[in-house]
């Protein structure tokens, strides 16, 4: 990871938009430049403490200006994305929740503004809803990225999708916008949105009082039956109602083990590293 001072001359130096489209709008598969930077190093992440980090409301609910941030325990904002460990110790990980179960605003963080704040989704200037409730706390795993320039061999060539991977929490509890979680993978579905490969890891909170009972695909069908063939079903038929067209799921349309959704996150976490080492250009993305 460079210096501070290195990134510092590093943002100096690339702050000026190269010719191309963002990847976020879609338009482009090669992203151009770095919109924000801050220095950047191991310091942050490593003396974080996630049981200190608190969502920070920014406006009011369901409107444009409004934000939710994530502070420290000294009131600093933390990028969710980039400044909170994917890792939390014994084969856990950290899970933002961007959605909480039972709701309907499109909520997903900010990939392209400093500190990558948890923001409403828009489409023509106006909020985006589900037509229906997600029936499960959603949200991200931090320093995730599917990288929108790498095709995936195991779903049929499709290309990573320039966000954070998804998660899928079954839990009992609806948990806020802005938590961070302990979870532990369970299940991957591979669904393709457009063309883009949109990894959904189904987990559950180590908090939850059915944790301890399933540790891989077949347990939540065992204890949460039912559970994963809804979740498919819910991501493929949410856009049928805008009159768009079923999304698809690779992988012989089933949920894949521990063990694949592991290797789902292994491998992101290795393309997020390499963003943030601007091993690979980032486009509109914000790295701040």
């Amino acid at each position: 990871m460079a210096t501070a001072a290195t990134a510092s001359a590093t943002a100096a130096t690339r702050f000026t938009l190269l010719a191309g489209a963002g990847l976020r709008s879609r338009v482009s598969r090669l992203p151009t430049a770095v919109r924000f930077q801050r220095p950047r190093g191991l310091t942050t992440t490593a003396l974080l403490k996630t049981v200190d980090l608190k969502p920070k409301e920014q406006g009011q609910p369901e409107t444009l200006d409004y934000r939710v941030f994530l502070v420290d325990g000294g009131g600093r904002k933390v990028s969710p994305w980039h400044d909170v460990p994917l890792r939390a110790g014994d084969g856990a990980f950290h899970f933002i929740v961007e959605i909480p179960k039972e709701s309907s605003a499109k909520m997903e963080v900010a990939t392209d503004e400093a500190f990558t704040p948890i923001k409403q989704d828009t489409k023509k200037g106006n909020l985006r809803y589900y037509p229906y409730n997600i029936n499960w706390n959603y949200g991200l795993l931090p320093q995730t990225w599917e990288d929108p320039t790498s095709a995936n061999s195991d779903v049929e060539g499709a290309f990573g999708d320039n966000d954070p991977v998804d998660v899928v929490e079954i839990g009992d509890r609806r948990a806020n916008i802005g938590d961070v979680l302990k979870v532990k993978p369970l299940a991957a579905l591979a669904m393709i949105d457009e063309g883009e490969l949109d990894w959904k890891i189904v987990a559950i909170s180590l908090d939850d009082p059915k944790a301890s009972l399933v540790n891989d695909v077949d347990d939540v069908e065992k204890h949460f039956p039912g559970t994963l063939t809804a979740i498919r079903d819910w991501f493929r038929d949410y856009k049928i109602p805008d009159g768009k067209p079923a999304n698809r799921f690779g992988l012989g349309n089933k949920p894949a083990s521990k063990e694949y959704a592991l290797k789902v996150i292994e491998e992101t976490n290795e393309s997020w590293e390499k963003l943030v080492k601007r091993n690979i250009p980032a486009g509109e993305l914000s790295l701040a």
